[in-house]
């Protein structure tokens, strides 16, 4: 029994480590883009259309969060899954160190993305493994992964639902608890 080659590993001809170390450029150079554009927006960021679809109070959170966290919040930010897209331009609207910004998400990006693009070729190389002895069983896998998805995206939108009906209304404010 022979010890396989890690660098054998390969996805359309590229070695696996280089897709890792693409797919880590290609999270720094968003982190960086967003923060850009938290930026240049400002204020602004709350009265465009997925500011408004976000909503103000919880964009005023994520801002709280990074002002008390800082950098520690970016390099978090890349395991909680709706804040690694929202915290960046909230950083860049409430201007944080760049520099700090800039090595917590190098940082983030370094430890977050590898074993995503690791783990997502694990996953499916083991499955056309499984579809390559038994396509009966590859299928009924696939059935369960697409029947889990389904499952926990429904019982999050019933939840957020009942959430909603559970907030008071005031006055001034609609079903949704934005201001009219």
């Amino acid at each position: 029994m022979s010890i396989p080659d890690p660098t054998a590993s390969s996805v359309l001809g590229m070695p696996l480590w280089l897709w890792a170390l693409v797919c880590v450029l290609i999270m720094i150079a968003l982190f960086q883009f967003y923060y850009w554009v938290g930026y240049k927006l400002g204020e602004r960021l709350y009265e465009s259309r997925i500011g408004r679809r976000i909503g103000r109070h919880r964009i005023l959170k994520v801002e709280n969060l990074v002002r008390r966290r800082g950098a520690i919040a970016v390099f978090g930010c890349f395991w909680v899954p709706v804040l690694r897209h929202t915290l960046p331009p909230c950083a860049g609207v409430i201007r944080i160190s760049y520099p700090w910004y800039t090595v917590a998400s190098v940082l983030g990006a370094l430890l977050w993305t590898p074993p995503w693009v690791v783990g997502g070729y694990a996953v499916i190389w083991a499955w056309l493994r499984l579809a390559a002895r038994s396509p009966v069983l590859a299928g009924f896998a696939l059935v369960v992964a697409v029947a889990g998805v389904a499952t926990l995206i429904v019982w999050r939108r019933r939840r957020r639902r009942r959430a909603a009906l559970a907030e008071p209304v005031g006055p001034e404010t609609t079903s949704a608890g934005l201001p009219t």
